[in-house]
């Protein structure tokens, strides 16, 4: 996953200590944590350097922030870039939301906020350590939990995560990271994509090869026509092809609740996602052209 996100220049290398480096958090929010984090770093090497990952159990969460260090038994999980480093007065905004020292259109300055919040969240705490023109290094420190203890083994089933073989999902998503993220998602499980940028899109690929998709994977919030418009469109052109809308905007989807669309609040997990394209495209259906 980290090696699609950041591109084929980036070196990725990953190290794992010899203890199990179990944790007590919410898997999708993990995976977004980790996501925002790789972009952060890829974004700060332009594309091309060395990205070392490397995950270990820790006794100690040093001081920081005016903090002091804790101790206790947690997860340390640390990325470390060969990027532009970040300069010492904006240490302490990094984390703010909507900061950012990306150039217009290339951020939004959320993805660090999340990263901070989830470890807040978590019980946890993420430090950042950086030298301008050698890189930076983000680790998130994670309460650990001992195998079994309410984790992941326990509280998934077997058949969470299903091989999507044989189904072929057209997805819509404006955003480079988390279309290229959810592709590569879809296809580690077994599922054919196509992967487009926005409903017009969608639409001028559907009205090419109507029959080819099993299922529309749609975020809601897009420029021109929004996921609900489409979703309403391809109902009314494709009858019975089956609509999921994804949005990390809770308030919209509250709006917007009379659709009778398949949801998936964003971030989501790896066992959502399956597990709500396998109830989607499970839905016998009648295949049909375009209406006239």
């Amino acid at each position: 996953m980290v090696e699609t996100l950041t591109g084929a220049r980036i070196a990725v290398s990953i190290r794992v200590g010899g203890e199990p480096c179990h944790i007590h958090a919410d898997p999708s929010q993990f995976d977004t944590a980790l996501v925002n984090m790789a972009v952060n770093a890829r974004d700060a090497m332009d594309g091309e350097g060395r990205l070392d990952i490397s995950v270990e159990a820790v006794g100690v969460v040093p001081a920081m922030r005016s903090h002091p260090a804790l101790i206790g038994d947690y997860v340390r999980i640390a990325l470390s870039d060969t990027g532009s480093g970040i300069p010492a007065e904006q240490i302490d905004r990094i984390f703010e939301p909507f900061f950012t020292t990306k150039g217009v259109g290339q951020g939004t300055g959320l993805g660090l906020s999340q990263v901070f919040g989830f470890a807040k969240q978590s019980g946890g705490e993420v430090k950042v350590e950086s030298e301008v023109g050698r890189g930076t290094t983000f680790a998130l420190y994670l309460p650990r939990a001992e195998k079994g203890e309410g984790g992941v083994e326990d509280a998934v089933p077997a058949d969470a995560v299903v091989d999507g073989r044989g189904t072929c999902v057209l997805v819509v998503e404006d955003n480079r990271d988390v279309g290229t993220f959810s592709t590569q998602t879809l296809q580690e499980l077994g599922y054919g994509t196509h992967w487009v940028a926005d409903a017009d899109e969608a639409l001028a690929t559907l009205a090419a090869k109507p029959d080819t998709y099993d299922v529309v994977f749609s975020d809601v919030v897009m420029p021109g026509m929004n996921g609900v418009e489409l979703g309403r469109e391809v109902r009314r052109l494709y009858p019975g092809l089956p609509v999921v809308l994804t949005s990390g905007y809770s308030h919209f989807l509250a709006q917007e609740s009379d659709h009778g669309f398949e949801l998936l609040q964003k971030p989501y997990s790896v066992e959502a996602l399956s597990r709500i394209l396998r109830r989607a495209s499970s839905k016998p259906r009648r295949r049909r052209k375009a209406a006239e």
